[in-house]
Formats: C-alpha cells, sequence, structure tokens
C-alpha cells in the first residue's frame, strides 16, 4: 500500500523552479525601483511579540488574522502580518543614531490567517517601502510615484492600472462638517472603508444604525461621490503636484472612499486598484504620523506602502503580461560525449564558468538526442559539444538550440561569442 502524500499546509505555496523564477523576477523589480529612489533594503524578524501589533494594528489582524502562540517562556508571540511595526520599532530602537529623513524597503514573507482566495493566500510575499522623517506632503507624493513607477517597470499603463488617493485628514474634517462625534470618527471611518463589501442597502442600515440621521447619510453620500473634493485639502494638492512632477500624474486618481482600515493612519491614504475592478485593493498605504512614538520612540512621521506577490502576479496574468521566464540558470550544457571525454569535458565547464557563463555538465554520457532533449526541456539556450575530433582539431561545436543552427568555434573565441550573448533571466 502506497503511503499518502504528506499535503502542504493550507494556504502556503510549494515554490517549484518555474514559480520561483517569477518570485525572484518580481524581487529583482522591487529592488531596482527602490534603490533607483534611493531606498535602502533592510529585513526584519518573522517573529514578533504580540503586543506590537495589538496597540495599532486593529482588532482584527489581532484577533483573528495573526497566528499566535505562546513560547516556552510564556511570552506571546506571532508570525509577522505585516511590518510597518517591525519597521516602527526597528527605527525608535536606533532613532538618534539615523540620518533623516530614512529610506528602507524590503521583499519578505508574511502570515495571516484568513481564508485563502484569489489574491490571498495565508503565506505571501510583499513588498514594503517607507519614508521616514519628512513632515511634507511631498514624501507622500515620492511614495505614491514609486508605486506608480513600479507599475510602468512592469508594463502596466495608465490605463490598465491606477492608484486611489484620499486624506483622512480631510475625510475627518469632513466627517465632523456632518455631525459625527469626533469620539467616534474611527467607527465612521470603518464604514466608509467597507463600503465596497456591502450592498447599498446593507451599508446604509450600517450607517443609521451608528447613529447618523438620513440628512447626515444623504451628505456622507454626497461627499464619497465628490471626484473634485481633493482640491480641498493642500496636502492632496501637493501630492498630486508631485506625481506631476514625476511624471506619473496620468496613474492617480481621488478616490473619497479610500480611508484604510489600520488605525495608525494619520494623514493620505491610497490604493492601487486595476482600471476593471477585477481584483480587490492591489496593494495599500498612508501616512502614519504616531507609530514610532508609540512603540517607544519620539514621534517621528512616516509614508509608506506594502504590496504582495500574489495579486500582482495575477494581474500580469490576466492582463496577459507574465514574464517568459526561464527557471534553469544554466547557459549552456557541456554534452559528454563518452566516458573517456569525461575529463576534458568537466574542465571544459569549469573553464566556462570561470569566464562568467552558467554552464551545467552532463554526468554520465548516454545518446546525444536523449543530452540534447534534456536540454531542450530545460530551456538550456546552447549545448556545447566536445567530441574526439573535435577535441583533436582544438575545437567546440555549440549548437543553438532554439534555430537548430551550430558552429565550431576555438575556445576562446566560444567563450567570446558566449560572453557577448543576453540570456533571458
Amino acid at each position: 500500500m502506497a503511503t499518502q502524500t504528506i499535503q502542504p499546509v493550507k494556504g502556503t505555496r510549494d515554490f517549484y523552479p518555474d514559480l520561483m523564477a517569477f518570485r525572484t523576477w518580481l524581487y529583482d523589480k522591487v529592488r531596482v525601483v527602490s534603490r533607483r529612489f534611493g531606498y535602502e533594503e533592510y529585513e526584519a524578524p518573522m517573529l514578533e511579540r504580540l503586543e506590537l501589533y495589538a496597540a495599532k494594528s486593529g482588532e482584527e489582524l489581532v484577533k483573528e488574522q495573526s497566528y499566535v502562540f505562546a513560547d516556552r517562556g510564556g511570552d506571546e508571540i506571532t508570525l509577522r502580518p505585516e511590518l510597518t511595526p517591525s519597521l516602527a520599532r526597528m527605527i525608535a530602537q536606533r532613532q538618534g543614531e539615523l540620518v533623516l529623513p530614512v529610506r528602507w524597503f524590503s521583499f519578505g514573507p508574511f502570515w495571516r490567517y484568513e481564508r485563502p482566495q484569489r489574491g490571498r493566500s495565508r503565506e505571501f510575499f510583499q513588498w514594503n517601502i517607507d519614508l521616514l522623517g519628512a513632515e511634507t506632503p511631498a514624501a507622500d507624493g515620492e511614495i505614491v510615484s514609486i508605486s506608480a513607477e513600479f507599475f510602468r517597470t512592469l508594463g502596466l499603463s495608465s490605463s490598465e492600472v491606477a492608484i486611489h488617493v484620499n486624506s483622512r485628514r480631510l475625510m475627518e474634517r469632513k466627517l465632523d462638517e456632518i455631525g459625527v462625534d469626533p469620539a467616534r470618527r474611527v467607527e465612521f471611518l470603518h464604514l466608509i472603508d467597507r463600503r465596497d463589501r456591502l450592498s447599498p442597502d446593507k451599508w446604509r442600515e450600517w450607517a443609521r444604525d451608528l447613529g447618523l440621521a438620513q440628512a447626515q447619510l444623504d451628505r456622507l453620500e454626497a461627499l464619497l461621490a465628490d471626484h473634485d473634493l481633493w482640491q480641498e485639502s493642500d496636502e492632496l494638492r501637493q501630492v498630486f503636484d508631485t506625481a506631476q512632477a514625476f511624471g506619473v500624474r496620468d496613474y492617480l486618481v481621488y478616490d473619497a472612499g479610500i480611508v484604510r482600515g489600520l488605525d495608525y493612519y494619520t494623514g493620505v491614504v491610497f490604493e492601487g486598484h486595476d482600471r476593471e475592478d477585477f481584483f480587490r485593493a492591489l496593494f495599500g498605504g498612508g501616512r502614519y504620523d504616531n507609530l514610532v512614538g508609540d512603540v517607544g520612540g519620539d514621534r517621528l512621521s512616516g509614508v509608506g506602502f506594502a504590496m504582495g506577490d500574489v495579486i500582482v502576479e495575477l494581474l500580469l496574468e490576466r492582463l496577459g503580461k507574465l514574464p517568459d521566464l526561464r527557471p534553469t540558470p544554466s547557459d549552456v550544457l557541456v554534452i559528454l560525449f563518452d566516458e573517456e571525454l569525461y575529463g576534458p569535458t568537466v574542465a571544459l565547464a569549469s573553464r566556462l564558468r570561470a569566464a562568467g557563463i552558467n554552464a551545467e555538465q552532463v554526468l554520465e554520457a548516454g545518446r546525444l538526442g536523449k543530452q540534447l532533449r534534456y536540454a531542450d526541456r530545460k530551456g538550456i539556450p546552447y549545448v556545447a559539444i566536445l567530441g574526439p575530433d573535435e577535441l583533436a582539431a582544438g575545437h567546440i561545436v555549440l549548437k543553438n538550440m532554439s534555430t537548430g543552427e551550430q558552429e565550431a568555434y576555438t575556445e576562446k573565441a566560444l567563450i567570446e561569442h558566449m560572453q557577448s550573448r543576453e540570456f533571458v533571466p
């Protein structure tokens, strides 16, 4: 009786080489764009104390979505569900040593216990990028513009994706004008945040349950439909002006319904969306002015966003823009003609590697056709053949697997030819 294969944990993914190739490609894009704007890479622990999130990340994230356990010392520990609190803790620990403003980014794994669905898994990789120590809305504009530049780097145009921008300060002022008790602002921000997840009738019923009179509800719906409301906000005008200067203004739209659910946001907030609204938010972020102080440091304003890998891959797939990646790193397969040529073949492969060429060698002699089929199935673009005749003549035959063409080279000429080629990653 065959042993049943043990399945992976629900909501996690096995990264076989083809899937790992995409993750690596995406990470490379993240690094290129982040570094282009002068951001330094960092990393935080995968495990954090639960108390780090309890104060500011919101009750739903802490009580329902975090993987929490007690360690042997009795402390409540969680697999990190997000990175911004860890970032704030790290900044607070060395606040007096850091050169401001701080521009940092990271790309790593996170865990949330929620129902796996399209675009969401329990284990995911996420890009986090933050700018701390700059009060000016130009910092918000820079971060928003980085997200637009990343879309552009992926080949996504402003007709395919958009960044929806709003200000919690603006919305709090408007809620005050409607007559909402300032002590209950968070409740009504959550109401606005969940508007797209409920039917209009259910949403209005919730609003009335919170105590809104019909006239107040009418005013709230009117301001949520006002596409020019952003012009009443100095900080939003500067965000849009900054995006214009960066050349990405066409990616931005004003959306009064964007307030973000996390309780630590204090100013500008934003989300990425596909223009067809096929997916929920592609990413989200905003300004947090109090988080560093809340974890023990001095008050230090910050702004940033987080973008997960799963939703980006699904979006590129839907738009037909997934990159054609080659999982194997091998540029050339060095054929083993027969066992007597094992030594010269290994030596050739070693010299190719020393010249900066990724060379894979056949370990056991066999039919040439079988070795060529192996190279073809692996997607290795070239095959180098060193047989007795080639060895005697001082030549190596190089076969192009995509065209079928082959040509004899001296080793020096072969290396120069290979070094001049541009290989698909």
